[in-house]
Formats: C-alpha cells, structure tokens, sequence
C-alpha cells in the first residue's frame, strides 16, 4: 500500500458513550441511523471490530477465535460481510481460517510483528498512526542518511528505477503500480544502508501501515501521490550524490507529509 491514504469515507459519528460494535456495524451494513455522504463497505468496518475484539479479548497468535456464524451474530450482521472481512484480514496476515477448525489469530510473520511492537496495532486508530510515523521517521532518516553514504551503485540504480516507477503509476493511474514502488523505494533505500536492524524495523513498520491503507483508506492516486514522486526524487538525488543531512532532510519532509494526508483521512472517516 502507498505511503499516501485516498478519500475514504467516514464511520458513524462517535456518541458521547462508546456505542456497542453491533450498533456500529449493524448501522453501517444495514443502512439505518443518519445518513452519511459517503459510503463504506460494511466488511471492511467488520474487519475494524474483529480486530478490536482480538485487542479487547487479549487473543495472540494460534488462539481460536469465534466462528464466522457467531462472530455475524454478535456484531448483528450476515456472514457473508463477515467471510469478506475475514478475507482481508487473512490477506494483512491478521487471522488464518482453516478448513474444518475454524479461525484463528494468525501465527505468521504479519501476526509476529505486531507482537514485537507490544501489542495488537489499530489500523484505524490515530493515536497508533502518529506513533506508527513517529517510529518510522526515526527509522528511516537513519536509513536514507546512512545509505548516502553506503549505497553501491547497483542499490542507487533500485532505488532510482523505484522512483521512476511511481512516476509511471502516476502519470499513468496505475495504483497497483505505484504502490509497488512505493513500497520498494522505501525498502531500497534501506536495503542502500547496510544495517540488517534498519532494514528488518523499516518492513516492519511498512507492513503494519499496509493495515492502515488496506482498511477503509481506498486507493487512489491523489495529490499526495503526486508529491511522493517529488519527495522520492529529493530523498534518491541527495543519496546518489552523498549528502546525508539532506537525505534525512528530504525523508523528513516526505514522512510529515504523509502523516498529515493519513491524520486527515482518520479524523474525516471517525468525526464525518
């Protein structure tokens, strides 16, 4: 997923008390209560609550979860939204269903990582997002630093050829395409570090902000796509030409940037 979240539309304003999951999701899926301008598909709100109920239950990695019928029946909705919630979640590495035992939290890397973080991230929590860039600018303007010092001539030709091909996905409307290379800019440039620690934390970090943008932030090249091509171009030019101030400069500008596009999106899809 791209760096930069697309429109998105909002989720039922919140209450003065926190409404049940089952209220908010039947309301989203079944179209009662205020009507909204914008619409969400209600799997993707029901993979926000699966993953809430992991985090409240206090579930980890190979614990049985409810099955698809009772997890529809406690947030009142079919299980036909829930097999699709149930979908993506198993795509983010989330939850694994296995045939003939039912669902579980999942055990792979995607589940491991976010253990390692010490706890179960919330893809459409704020508060998770800003720590999540926080953590990621401390990563990774070390990593654009150290590789405008270190990057061989092969990993400044990946990390070129990475930017050029978010060029293309833009120039183009080619979303998969962009994100692609977006995701392999930011791995080249770590990889142009040589610090094996770097390089693992910045995938890290990618993955789980994958979860931010593959629920409920819609993919789409915008405006801030745009400016992610000429952010890569500042952060690749000052590495290929040794400057490392400026490339962590450069990765600075790109990563609050980016924060802010993902702090309005979460606020407009939570507040309307």
């Amino acid at each position: 997923m791209n760096d930069t979240p697309a429109t998105a539309a909002a989720l039922p304003a919140p209450s003065p008390g926190p409404a049940p999951a089952s209220a908010v999701v039947a309301a989203a899926v079944n179209g009662s209560g205020e009507e909204r301008r914008d619409y969400r598909p209600g799997y993707e709100i029901v993979a926000e609550r699966i993953l809430e109920y992991i985090a409240e239950a206090r579930l980890v990695a190979g614990d049985r979860m409810p099955t698809e019928h009772d997890l529809a029946a406690t947030l009142n909705t079919s299980r036909a939204v829930v097999r699709e919630a149930v979908k993506i979640l198993s795509a983010l590495g989330r939850v694994r269903a296995h045939k003939g035992r039912g669902l579980f939290v999942a055990d792979d890397e995607g589940m491991l990582i976010t253990s390692r973080w010490g706890g179960f991230f919330r893809p459409v929590d704020l508060d998770h997002v800003l720590m999540l860039f926080e953590f990621r600018k401390v990563q990774e303007t070390a990593a654009s630093s150290l590789a405008a010092t270190r990057a061989t001539p092969a990993e400044l030709r990946s990390i070129e050829v990475a930017m050029q091909q978010c060029r293309h996905g833009v120039a183009h409307a080619q979303v998969d395409v962009f994100n692609q290379a977006d995701d392999d800019f930011h791995t080249a440039v770590a990889t142009a570090a040589h610090n094996t620690f770097l390089l693992s934390a910045v995938r890290d970090a990618r993955r789980l902000q994958r979860q931010s943008s593959a629920i409920g932030i819609h993919d789409m090249l915008g405006e801030g796509a745009t400016a992610a091509v000429e952010e890569h171009e500042a952060i690749y030019r000052a590495i290929r030409d040794g400057r490392p101030e400026e490339a962590a400069a450069a990765t600075v500008v790109h990563l609050e940037r980016t924060l802010e596009d993902y702090r309005r999106e979460i606020q407009r899809r939570l507040f309307g």
